[in-house]
């Protein structure tokens, strides 16, 4: 009778359950985080955040140098020369600094897709637009970053190099401060489009090339235009909005640095809804 009741009971004993797996949410700190993963995790990543430091500082102590040379040795100075100040001198290495971020944010988000790997990003986030501002906004600060330490660095080494001359200005002259944050801002918010354009167009090459164009080429085409027609344009350029942010004087041909800086913005939030509508309607 008692073997009979102990071989019941053990009938009756409910199997344990085997303990159900973690659910994991897609959420927006998460993303943010794998984002920041998969930046740090390229080689290309450290290599060209490495060389827009550098072309920061190196070209605005070469620029500061040479200053200083020609004003040493008695030189006429070029006309590009004449009014320069320690702050553009130190700032001379921008236009190549914003290619480097700018390129590399192209890469942050076209590299994806030519690898093939935003296939499984997107499967991961169904919704597909928090990709693209994770991408946009770990990008941008990295940037904005390493823009931010790089023209800190650079202007006092060129404004002691030129603190003999009459370009010499001092981190405590009006403006300087806003016009080395500006700088900072400026190229931060270039890599932000580098990512928008890489997203929109899907292709390195194609990226890169519309990134380029807009910044350098265009200006320059525009400069081919009639005065009238140049006085008109011009000023509301993606680049030329964006110098405004960090020029230290304006006059009637440029726009002041919050007007300069909400036009470059606009041309930003642009560049992120053409790649956030072509993300949500077409397959990856």
């Amino acid at each position: 009778m008692t073997t009979s009741t102990l071989t019941e009971s053990s009938a009756a004993a409910p199997t344990p359950a085997r303990p159900a797996r973690p659910q994991y949410k897609v959420t927006g700190r998460r993303v943010l985080r794998s984002e920041w993963a998969k930046l740090w995790s390229l080689r290309s990543t450290w290599i060209t955040l490495g060389l827009g430091l550098l072309f920061l500082v190196g070209f605005g102590v070469i620029a500061s140098a040479h200053y200083h040379s020609d004003f040493a040795a008695g030189r006429p100075m070029r006309r590009d020369d004449a009014n320069a100040t320690a702050l553009s001198l130190s700032l001379f290495g921008t236009n190549f600094a914003q290619l480097a971020l700018g390129v590399l944010g192209v890469l942050v988000s076209a590299g994806e897709y030519s690898t093939g790997m935003i296939r499984s990003t997107l499967a991961a986030v169904p919704r597909r637009l928090p990709v693209l501002w994770s991408k946009a906004a770990v990008f941008g600060l990295v940037a904005l970053v390493v823009a931010t330490v790089g023209v800190f660095v650079a202007f006092p080494v060129g404004s002691s190099l030129v603190s003999d001359t009459p370009a010499a200005l001092s981190l405590s002259h009006e403006g300087v401060v806003r016009s080395l944050l500006g700088a900072g801002l400026y190229l931060g918010t270039v890599g932000v489009i580098g990512v928008a354009l890489g997203a929109l167009l899907r292709s390195v090459a194609g990226g890169i090339a519309v990134l380029v164009a807009s910044l350098m080429l265009v200006p320059g085409l525009v400069s081919l235009l009639p005065t009238s027609w140049q006085d008109d344009i011009s000023p509301y350029l993606p680049s030329n909005a964006g110098e405004s942010m960090f020029a230290l004087t304006h006059d009637a041909t440029t726009l002041a640095p919050v007007a300069g800086g909400l036009v470059f913005l606009g041309w930003t939030v642009l560049a992120l809804a053409g790649a956030a509508y072509r993300l949500v309607r077409t397959d990856a």
